[in-house]
């Protein structure tokens, strides 16, 4: 029970160094093999003073402004991940998104801090969490540690949360301590036959967990509030939402954790 390949995302308008310190750590934990990737695109029209036109020296230049910052990242990578982390490094003209969803089919976890506005540039959580088909370990800003001493699991009684709590198998297992949370405004023997349940599969993967209810509608602040009540440093939860005429369209609780940036959250769908 671990993840043997991590993949972690590179923004190339972003300092690469704490990402890849973070990975390291994180590879090391759980012995497994890493992945550096950073990839960028050109948007395909520049704006002009005639409108929107296809400038093909201007996007050469572009293009080559990339590759150079891609070359400077890789360098960094290599400096930074201990010669004992078996690694490789990928890098890639085309959004990032599209490049994690490739290298999506051959690893288990996939490492990224939070996107940008720019999709040529940076990782769209949205499209990734609910795309990859893997678990996205989505880091809190400025951050260079995931220590998950203290979990909390956000459980609702669906396949999201169910996929979730499987993917969260092997950071579950090295944690001090587990909670299991859902959130209920009115609670009877269900939920806690659901909680109860929860906590028995955990057990039988040797993870010891305590079960909460948290009094209320579901909420993502409330949620959060609650991770940092019991200083929890990673929220494992499942991310409900589908497309929509080319938007993703999520539940509150989801659209709350992608957009709190000031903790760890495993994403998964």
């Amino acid at each position: 029970m671990s993840y043997k390949t991590i993949v972690v995302n590179l923004a190339v308008d972003a300092d690469p160094a704490p990402m890849v310190k973070l990975a390291a750590e994180l590879a090391e934990r759980f012995d497994a093999h890493l992945i550096g990737l950073a990839a960028a695109d050109v948007p395909p029209l520049v704006s002009t003073g005639e409108g929107l036109v296809y400038e093909g020296e201007v996007m050469q230049i572009q293009r080559t402004e990339i590759e150079k910052r891609l070359a400077e990242m890789s360098e960094i990578f290599w400096r930074l991940v201990p010669a004992s982390i078996g690694s490789e490094w990928s890098q890639h003209i085309c959004g990032p998104t599209r490049a994690l969803g490739r290298v999506a089919r051959s690893v288990d976890l996939i490492v990224t801090a939070d996107g940008g506005e720019d999709v040529f540039r940076a990782a769209d959580i949205a499209g990734l969490v609910l795309g990859a088909g893997r678990p996205v370990l989505v880091t809190a800003s400025n951050t260079e540690h995931v220590r998950g001493q203290t979990v909390l699991v956000a459980w609702k009684d669906g396949k999201e949360a169910r996929r979730a709590l499987s993917d969260s198998l092997p950071l579950l297992a090295k944690a001090n301590e587990v909670v299991v949370a859902t959130m209920e405004p009115q609670y009877g023997e269900d939920v806690r036959n659901s909680l109860a349940d929860v906590a028995v599969f955990l057990e039988q993967h040797g993870i010891m967990a305590r079960t909460e209810v948290i009094a209320g509608e579901a909420d993502g602040e409330r949620l959060v509030t609650f991770a940092r009540s019991i200083h929890a440093d990673v929220i494992v939860s499942g991310a409900y939402g589908h497309s929509r005429l080319r938007e993703w369209v999520f539940g509150g609780v989801t659209r709350s954790l992608i957009d709190d940036h000031g903790i760890n959250r495993l994403l998964s769908n």
